[in-house]
């Protein structure tokens, strides 16, 4: 009996070679009648940060709602790494690798902080052991705070609740939308720092932000929306100028 012949291993893909994390092509969204979103066009390298920058009202929430499944393009598609999201329910979505963090953080008021924990255990099977010792390595406040009432917190610790389902669930992709609003500049700075961690173990992040310097500081690339239309992209540090415009013409 021959012995059988060896299959030699095939090197890993180069980064060139993986498929985009996001990839948005000309979608087209609206509330009713309105239409929001008018034909954008987005690339979100896997792997890297990417910063939605604009005024409110020009669709950044809009758009992050398309690529979560929570609202249905009227027109275009949306691919996360090599899976269109099509009609697929943001609870399939979610087991795929998706995880969003929304605006105004998402917790479960009512609950403490060690209940809205246990509802991470849900996705994955995770052990409320695993998920525990993740998130106190990662936020020591909350382990102080594991008997109080989420809502009863303040708006820092709040959003370390919410970032904590990222750090346990180990998403492949993670939308953040305005993860400074309220908070001081020093709580700010300290969950960019992880948000940049969590980006540099190989998630895709795509953020939306009104705190310009924050969000350019971690991000790999930047782009401007406008009345639902991207009116800029490049790389951030020439994206800053343009982005104060935006706003202020906005």
């Amino acid at each position: 009996m021959t012995e059988p012949v060896p299959v030699p291993s095939l090197p890993p893909p180069l980064p060139g070679d993986r498929p985009p994390g996001i990839q948005v092509r000309g979608v087209h969204a609206a509330y009713g009648r309105i239409e929001v979103l008018h034909g954008v066009d987005l690339t979100v390298a896997a792997g890297s940060v990417f910063a939605l920058l604009g005024p409110n009202g020009g669709g950044k929430s809009t758009l992050l709602k398309v690529i979560g499944g929570q609202l249905r393009p009227t027109r275009g598609s949306v691919t996360i790494g090599d899976q269109p999201v099509g009609r697929r329910s943001v609870e399939r979505l979610a087991r795929t690798g998706l995880c969003s963090i929304p605006e105004g953080r998402g917790v479960f008021p009512n609950l403490t902080v060690r209940e809205n924990l246990r509802m991470w255990t849900y996705r994955g099977h995770l052990s409320m052991r695993t998920v525990e010792e993740r998130t106190y390595a990662a936020f020591p406040r909350l382990s102080e705070r594991r008997k109080q009432l989420a809502g009863s917190m303040s708006g820092g610790e709040q959003q370390m609740l919410a970032i904590s389902r990222a750090l346990v669930t180990d998403p492949s992709v993670l939308l953040l939308d305005e993860l400074s609003m309220g908070l001081a500049p020093l709580i700010v700075g300290e969950l960019y720092e992880l948000v940049a961690g969590l980006s540099g173990q190989g998630m895709t992040i795509l953020l939306v932000e009104q705190f310009v310097s924050a969000a350019l500081a971690v991000a790999d690339r930047a782009a401007i929306l406008v009345h639902g239309r991207i009116e800029q992209e490049g790389e951030p540090h020439r994206m800053a100028e343009a982005a104060l415009g935006a706003y202020l013409s906005g």
